[in-house]
């Protein structure tokens, strides 16, 4: 197998984390999206990565769906509960971090503009979603030590991943101070050899 996508990627270090978690052997190509539009396209008609290469040729995207066949993968440690409510609160916790991480996204697309085509009030409806992601996470995540029935999942690895970005990419979003319990599982998060060998390249 073969997973491609880029180091600075939110939804790349989450297919990446769980790898690692799951002692899933791949190799990894980093590439720039925005200069390999069309080879991405080749693999993923959206043009958007991740997207993995399985050895028979097929390709799976996006991150979720490849998470889920990686789970089903291999019985060790199992992230995603197989049925009912706890599955249906992991898959919740990944919407809203995926939500959040791709919001951010796009505020560091428009970013890269000329600062004369910039639409001030996209950005900001991006910004609402991120500041209205954050609390959420807060409220559900409340004092426990992790996302669902205090067990590690899925829903962990995608809320580090979508923290750590928003981090990397707007330090000056001050979430840590606001949300001190998402700060808490962000460091908890930081502290795995998984998150720590993914994590993204010096800002």
């Amino acid at each position: 197998m073969k997973l491609v996508g880029s180091h600075g990627s939110p939804f790349a270090r989450k297919v990446r984390v769980v790898m690692a978690e799951k002692k899933i052997d791949c190799q990894f190509e980093s590439i720039n999206v925005a200069e390999s539009h069309a080879q991405t396209q080749q693999f993923n008609p959206l043009g958007k990565v991740p997207y993995l290469v399985l050895d028979g040729d097929e390709v799976l995207y996006d991150s979720r769906v490849i998470v889920e066949y990686l789970d089903n993968l291999t019985p060790v440690h199992r992230l995603i509960p197989a049925s009912g409510r706890p599955r249906a609160e992991v898959k919740v916790w990944e919407a809203l971090a995926d939500g959040m991480a791709d919001a951010a996204g796009l505020i560091r697309m428009e970013s890269m503009r000329p600062e004369s085509q910039r639409n001030d009030a996209w950005v900001a409806k991006q910004q609402s979603k991120i500041d209205a992601a954050l609390a959420a996470m807060s409220a559900r995540l409340g004092e426990q030590p992790f996302c669902v029935d205090g067990k590690y999942s899925l829903a962990d690895i995608a809320v580090g991943c979508a923290l750590g970005y928003v981090s990397w990419r707007f330090p000056h979003i001050d979430w840590r101070t606001l949300y001190p319990n998402l700060a808490a599982l962000a460091d908890k998060l930081s502290a795995r050899a998984s998150f720590a060998d993914t994590a993204p390249p010096p800002a």
